[in-house]
């Protein structure tokens, strides 16, 4: 596996500068930006690390110090205009559970997930066990991790399933700028459309 400390990462999935420049060096503010994304935009979502660090006071998240938040004070952080996501209270039980999680069974360290998995199907596994990860939401974080964080275990492309292949525009583990972005939501809106055209389809 290629050795993420020696790569020169740029993430876009935010949008801003800043924002971004913390889900390239945090592994948990990568992980948090991936929980928080669901019925946001992306860039909302993930600009959620940067700015709960910010209101925090600090330069990146700590999975202790906001395990150990006291939880109304926690959501009341995420609920201060402008609200990290569109549900913060909900989505800041959440992330507190992710990161008691994280304690508990990674002493804190998000990268601990990543860093020792022998294949993909390992890695998809221990993603899927997070509170607040699915199979799609763990597949597609499996795929951000590969085409953009370097860590690259056997199969993790398989495992992945179709987020993992190379040259299309699904998830967030496409976006490196505006223009990629756009393929995305336009693929996302696509996809809801034939959803829903087959659901009418089944009536």
């Amino acid at each position: 596996m290629e050795d993420v400390e020696d790569m020169d990462i740029t993430m876009r999935l935010a949008q801003d500068l800043e924002a971004d420049a913390l889900l390239a060096r945090s592994p948990l503010a990568a992980l948090v930006g991936m929980l928080l994304d669901q019925q946001v935009p992306m860039e909302w979502a993930f600009s959620g690390p940067y700015t709960i660090a910010r209101r925090l006071g600090a330069d990146d998240l700590d999975a202790h110090a906001i395990a150990a938040y006291d939880p109304e004070a926690f959501a009341a952080l995420l609920s201060e205009k402008p609200a990290v996501h569109r549900y913060p209270g909900s989505m800041a039980k959440r992330v507190q559970q992710l990161c008691a999680y994280l304690v508990e069974h990674y002493d804190g360290d998000a990268a601990a997930i990543w860093s020792d998995a022998g294949t993909g199907a390992e890695l998809l596994r221990r993603l899927k066990a997070l509170p607040g990860f699915g199979e799609q939401k763990a597949q597609i974080f499996l795929a951000l991790l590969g085409k953009q964080l370097g860590v690259r275990p056997s199969g993790w492309r398989e495992a992945a399933g179709g987020y993992g292949a190379a040259g299309v525009y699904r998830s967030a583990a496409d976006i490196t700028g505006p223009e990629s972005l756009a393929k995305v939501r336009a693929y996302k809106q696509e996809a809801k459309a034939a959803a829903k055209a087959a659901k009418a389809q089944g009536k």
